[in-house]
């Protein structure tokens, strides 16, 4: 009897450990799988369509590195399947973008602020993980005068009206093919109790287009309220920039056949130098050799 209820215990505890031990492997593997870390970017250029930017990146060997090919679910206020805004996957860089679809433009007009998220299920190599973010409605406008003073205004939705924030931190510059210049020696400007933040136009000189159009730019950057915002304007302030074609002319980036000719001349006389020195080592040694056979001669004579 005594024996029976023995074995009937080891039985027991034989199937709790075979029960319990798929569950220790998963959590075992769970374990070993990396984090990712999920930030979400909000972005409206023009006071148009907003969009979103979400970038995906992991803890390597004491670094954060961003992480392509990560299916990511974005979503407006909760994630339910009719706030979707879309399916996206991360590209080289880890990031993934995607506009406010207009099939939530009802939902999207109602609040003056939304919150968004976005979802990773899990795979074998990272576990599941999330991200949100939470913005005020805004839009930034852009003046100017003929004066060339540049004003940026930013405004934020606040009971169904816009109304003007004050200290929001604001960029003013000229949009450039390497980037943006600031209009003058000051980097940003802050809003003031009217929401508008001024700026005097200091680059005189800039070249614009053939008609001397130069573009302004005013941006808010990461603001923990509203996100990014952008507006572009077009002034004729700047110096006209005329096209000259050197097709044909000697010019320090044409093609060798048409180098100035100084330039030839330097570059000949510098290969004819070397090449000259390295001749003149050469017959020296054949003269030493010479020489040092007509002394062992000489001396074999004697």
């Amino acid at each position: 009897m005594n024996n029976m209820k023995l074995l009937n215990k080891i039985l027991a505890g034989l199937l709790v450990v075979a029960l319990l031990l798929p569950v220790h492997k998963a959590f075992c593997q769970d374990t070993k799988k990396g984090r990712l870390s999920i930030a979400i970017g909000y972005f409206t250029d023009n006071n148009k369509i907003p969009y979103l930017v979400a970038k995906v990146k992991t803890k390597i060997d004491g670094r954060f590195k961003t992480i392509a090919g990560i299916p990511l679910k974005l979503f407006l206020n909760s994630d339910s399947a009719g706030n979707l805004i879309a399916n996206v996957v991360t590209d080289d860089k880890g990031e993934a973008s995607a506009t406010i679809p207009a099939s939530l433009k009802s939902r999207w007009g109602k609040m003056p602020g939304h919150s968004f998220a976005a979802t990773f299920a899990g795979n074998d190599k990272f576990s599941e993980a999330s991200g949100d973010l939470t913005v005020g409605k805004a839009k930034i406008n852009i003046d100017t005068t003929s004066d060339r003073k540049i004003t940026a205004t930013v405004y934020a939705m606040a009971d169904s009206v816009w109304k003007p924030v004050k200290g929001v931190d604001v960029i003013i510059a000229i949009k450039r093919m390497g980037g943006d210049l600031n209009v003058n020696e000051t980097a940003t400007f802050t809003t003031d109790s009217t929401g508008r933040a001024s700026a005097d136009f200091k680059r005189d000189s800039i070249y614009g287009d053939t008609s001397g159009n130069i573009t302004l730019v005013a941006k808010v950057e990461d603001n923990d309220q509203f996100g990014n915002l952008s507006i572009e304007k077009t002034v004729p302030w700047g110096a006209k920039f005329v096209p000259v074609n050197t097709f044909g002319r000697r010019t320090l980036f044409a093609t060798a056949g048409r180098a100035p000719i100084w330039l030839m001349l330097m570059a000949s006389s510098i290969i004819i130098t070397v090449w000259g020195i390295l001749i003149a080592l050469v017959i020296n040694v054949f003269r030493i050799k010479k020489l040092g056979e007509e002394v062992e001669g000489t001396k074999t004579l004697a």
